[in-house]
């Protein structure tokens, strides 16, 4: 008989587990997902043609193996783009493409007779001819501060302190000398660890605001562990040192250049954005034999001793069925999962789970005639090249900018349009997330009027999203998370992978390798799961540039 493995979650590591299975076990997955939508939080909601990514991806990863993962789905661009020429991208175009399907009924009719058994060798995609692909989208990410960008993660240059004030930089390199004259002894929470890598006055300037709309509370409540592992290892001092290096280079302008784009500066992107990788993924794994079952959801995991014997599910219409099974993937919250474990866990496994907190997440959509972005000194802009701009000013609610128009010009159903994608971070049920749809949409619009970002009278259209549990908090009993990974780990065929199963503020590809990991301990016979929670362990910021 086929073993079953039950997995909670249609998003990135739920999926991947699924086609990691049918790929390389004999194991059967049944994927339940409590939405009516593929991709958790990487999925792409459709609005009247316009597409939204909840909260930016992109598909970048310093692992091979997640790199080649992606790309054998949604091959990579053989031709330019609608927007290349006229934004002047630059481009790497693959000439041919090598692509390995799950079985030979997820095979496309068109490339059937072209395939040596599931491999099939093709000329790479023109995404003005062809859907299913990858296009390579150039990375800007920027601050906007009193009508003024600043490179993000923030960099000391020349430009930037000129945008500061010389005098303000001046103060700003008094209070880190300070700060490192006076260290903060007990680092363990966010502000400490910011205020001796910068100084309180950068600290108050660019991180303490931002930081604090995203998690709701005073970053002396938030463990550092989040800084450590979503801000890159950078310090004033390496600011600074960089800085000097610049001044003394040959070649000072390309080195200042370099010095605020740290970053990668390119990186790949579906056609029709994120959701479109797991769609693919999901009719792959449907064909080959996986289930994926939409609007159910897991209400109970049933235990004997040490592993998990069945899920009972429940679907739209409140009709139940209990799965027996072999393995059991969840990337449910975890506080949700310990409360359906049956028996239920000891009492101080209980305790961290209930007492785990989440954040929730809104997006403002807004089709624009065009922006009207009022940098300092400069005229208006109709369009600005960012995917994402971070709003530092304290005294409006929105965090980020997304503008899909540069993530894709394919996510936006009328090129003459400008669709950008506004970003609250809220609690669920709080005043903001409770706002009927028009009031959030008055906000958001009064909000981009208020920091000199567009006129309400270019407004088109309008849509508000809402995405609850989008980020595992680090505060509340986050710090005794090790209970119940200790616990989980030694139940030999559960597997907690994924952002909100573990916990953990993951990106898609940390997320991917949980999954993948998890597999290969399935396919090895390695009963000890510990290894999935070193995935994402370093504390190294994915998406800096090699040296």
């Amino acid at each position: 008989m086929t073993k079953i493995a039950v997995i909670a979650g249609a998003g990135p590591a739920g999926l991947t587990a699924a086609y990691e299975l049918l790929k390389r076990t004999d194991i059967r997955p049944i994927v339940c997902e409590s939405t009516d939508a593929i991709g958790g939080i990487a999925q792409t909601y459709n609005y009247k043609g316009n597409r939204i990514d909840i909260g930016g991806h992109r598909f970048f990863s310093k692992s091979e193996r997640v790199m080649d993962w992606w790309f054998n789905i949604l091959p990579i661009q053989g031709a330019p783009a609608a927007d290349t020429e006229e934004l002047g991208h630059e481009v790497d175009y693959a000439t041919e493409v090598v692509l390995t399907y799950l079985c030979p009924e997820c095979i496309p009719d068109d490339m059937k007779s072209s395939c040596k058994g599931t491999t099939s060798t093709r000329t790479a995609p023109d995404p003005e001819k062809e859907d299913d692909l990858m296009l390579q989208r150039p990375r800007i990410s920027r601050i906007f501060y009193r009508k003024s960008f600043f490179p993000y993660p923030i960099g000391i240059t020349l430009s930037v302190a000129r945008r500061l004030g010389f005098w303000n930089t001046f103060l700003i390199g008094l209070s880190y000398m300070k700060s490192q004259a006076f260290p903060q002894k007990d680092e363990s929470h966010l502000d400490a660890f910011f205020i001796n890598r910068f100084g309180q006055r950068l600290y108050a300037t660019f991180f303490r605001d931002y930081t604090e709309k995203v998690w709701g509370i005073p970053c002396s409540e938030i463990k550092a562990d989040w800084g450590a592992q979503r801000i890159k290892g950078l310090s004033l001092k390496r600011a600074v040192t960089h800085a000097v290096k610049d001044l003394l280079s040959s070649d000072f302008k390309k080195a200042q250049e370099e010095r605020e784009t740290s970053l990668i500066t390119r990186f790949y992107y579906p056609k029709f954005g994120p959701g479109q990788m797991w769609e693919t993924v999901t009719e792959q794994v449907r064909s080959c034999g996986g289930e994926v079952r939409m609007q159910t959801k897991v209400v109970s995991v049933k235990m004997e001793g040490d592993t998990v014997v069945a899920a009972t599910v429940e679907n739209a219409q409140g009709q139940r069925e209990e799965i027996t099974c072999d393995y059991f993937f969840s990337t449910m919250p975890v506080k949700h999962l310990m409360n359906m474990m049956q028996p239920p866990p000891p009492p101080d496994i209980m305790r961290v789970a209930d007492g785990l907190i989440y954040r929730d997440f809104m997006t403002v959509g807004l089709l624009l005639n065009k922006l009207h972005v009022q940098e300092k000194g400069k005229k208006p802009a109709a369009i600005v090249p960012d995917n994402w701009i971070y709003v530092q000013e304290g005294q409006v609610h929105v965090g980020r900018v997304q503008i899909f128009n540069n993530w894709s010009p394919y996510l936006v159903a009328k090129e003459e349009t400008v669709w950008i994608g506004l970003e609250y971070f809220v609690n669920e049920g709080d005043e903001l997330w409770s706002k009927p749809d028009a009031d959030m949409i008055a906000l958001g619009i009064q909000e981009m009027e208020e920091i000199g970002f567009i006129l309400k009278g270019d407004v088109l259209d309008s849509c508000v999203l809402r995405m609850p549990k989008a980020y595992p908090a680090y505060f509340g009993t986050y710090d005794e998370l090790h209970k119940i990974r200790d616990y989980t780990v030694g139940l030999s065929n559960l597997f907690l992978i994924g952002r909100n199963g573990m916990h953990r503020y993951n990106n898609q590809d940390h997320s991917m390798l949980t999954a993948m990991t998890a597999v290969d301990n399935i396919a090895e016979g390695i009963r000890n799961n510990a290894n999935i929670w070193e995935v994402n362990a370093e504390r190294v910021y994915h998406e800096e540039k090699k040296a």
